[in-house]
């Protein structure tokens, strides 16, 4: 089979129809670029080039041939540039694993920076709670995940990128949707729509225990795992909640958020989580992004 030093001579010599000035672009003499086209000859079995002493012409199979050889050439320049970008960690895939509440606030802000970082990469984001990204990250479904603690894994690497409040979220005519701040004695003996202890560990486990650290006990009146639902339950009527501060971004008609007063400020956690034993160029890119995202955040606060 001919190879791509055989086409790169005979485009060259098909361009200039002069084997002089053929050679010297491509830096060589006249012999082995002579040497050259005969064997691509040879190989293809057809004459590509008419010669003379005076002029130099393409054969009608030479004409047709000449527009593959360019083809050819330009493919393999373009893979040889797609594997060095990748290499280097600018073009390529990644697949992002994230929970619903981080695409209230931290999701969008690292897409927008990685596009502007990262034009050539190809993001495939996949909606999933913290447990089954924690799986999906171990079997390599995805590269890296967006979740909520506890990550007790020693194969995962781990960059907290987000720390908020929480609020509380009361319907628009509830007594406590004027007040300047809520605190967690508030909710007791209230309807409370309370996070599912399955799909929304995490903050079911976390409220649970801010109730138990107060003596408070709430009347849960339901228990689902998606913000945007527990949010469209307060808006109803049905009872009080506590969401994040990411939250306050979906602005829910007759749903007032106000700050809620705890031991610990900024209870609620998001980590970025990857293996570290992986070969995707483009994660270190990933991670130092939400790095940069992250610490601009914490010194706004």
């Amino acid at each position: 089979m001919f190879d791509l030093n055989q086409l790169r001579c005979f485009v060259t010599v098909a361009e200039e129809l002069h084997f002089g000035r053929a050679a010297a672009r491509l830096n060589m003499t006249q012999p082995p670029l002579s040497r050259q086209i005969q064997v691509l000859e040879h190989i293809i079995d057809a004459a590509l080039l008419e010669r003379t002493s005076r002029s130099v012409k393409l054969t009608p199979a030479g004409r047709s041939f000449l527009p593959e050889a360019r083809r050819i050439l330009k493919m393999a320049e373009s893979a040889a540039q797609v594997a060095h970008r990748i290499a280097r960690g600018k073009s390529g895939s990644l697949k992002i694993g994230f929970t619903a509440a981080a695409a209230y606030g931290f999701m969008p802000e690292l897409l927008a920076a990685c596009r502007t970082r990262l034009p050539e990469a190809d993001l495939s984001l996949k909606e999933m709670v913290s447990g089954d990204q924690i799986e999906a990250l171990a079997s390599g479904q995805i590269d890296a995940g967006l979740l909520r603690p506890p990550i007790a894994r020693p194969e995962f690497a781990t960059k907290r990128v987000v720390a908020e409040q929480l609020l509380a979220a009361v319907p628009r005519r509830h007594r406590l949707a004027s007040a300047e701040s809520v605190s967690i004695k508030d909710f007791d003996d209230q309807p409370f729509i309370m996070y599912s202890p399955s799909e929304a560990r995490y903050f079911h486990d976390l409220l649970v225990a801010q109730f138990m650290r107060a003596e408070v006990l709430p009347r849960y009146v339901q228990h689902l795992s998606q913000i945007h639902s527990i949010l469209s339950m307060v808006r109803a009527g049905l009872g009080v909640a506590i969401v994040p501060e990411a939250a306050s971004s979906l602005k829910i008609a007759d749903v007032k958020l106000r700050p809620l007063n705890l031991r610990n400020a900024t209870p609620v956690e998001l980590f970025l989580v990857w293996r570290r034993e992986q070969d995707n160029p483009l994660l270190p890119a990933l991670v130092d992004i939400a790095s940069g995202l992250a610490a601009l955040q914490q010194s706004e606060e």
